[in-house]
């Protein structure tokens, strides 16, 4: 596995424990419906989070907002869609980003809530 995966899921995992720590009850990991893929599932209270997870690198930093595309928030919904209808689950749905940064000093994290909106 490549060190930018390796990366990417020590990002996930930093995002859970903060999740946790926060309250959060971690429902899946990585869950798969067609082409779509979240991060991470995790619920608070009767909100359900639908968290993608941001790691990056400050060498390598783009605009973060630009990997949200339409294409991957349509991708996102449908996937949230069947995981909410196939458990018959009554919750407000929520879609969160969660960004790492790395540089030389460690990592810094920042949770959004409410991160975009489906169209």
């Amino acid at each position: 596995m490549g060190a930018h995966n390796d990366f990417g899921k020590t990002g996930e995992q930093m995002a859970v424990d903060y999740l946790v720590k926060d309250g959060y009850s971690i429902k899946r990991r990585n869950y798969r419906y067609l082409k779509g893929e979240i991060d991470i599932i995790a619920q608070k209270g009767e909100i359900l989070a639908i968290v993608e997870v941001k790691s990056r690198s400050v060498d390598f930093l783009q605009d973060i907002g630009d990997t949200i595309t339409k294409k991957k928030i349509k991708l996102l919904v449908r996937t949230a869609d069947h995981y909410v209808v196939s458990r018959d689950l009554d919750v407000e749905v929520r879609f969160d980003l969660f960004i790492i940064l790395k540089d030389k000093g460690g990592f810094t994290m920042e949770h959004i809530e409410n991160a975009f909106y489906h169209f």
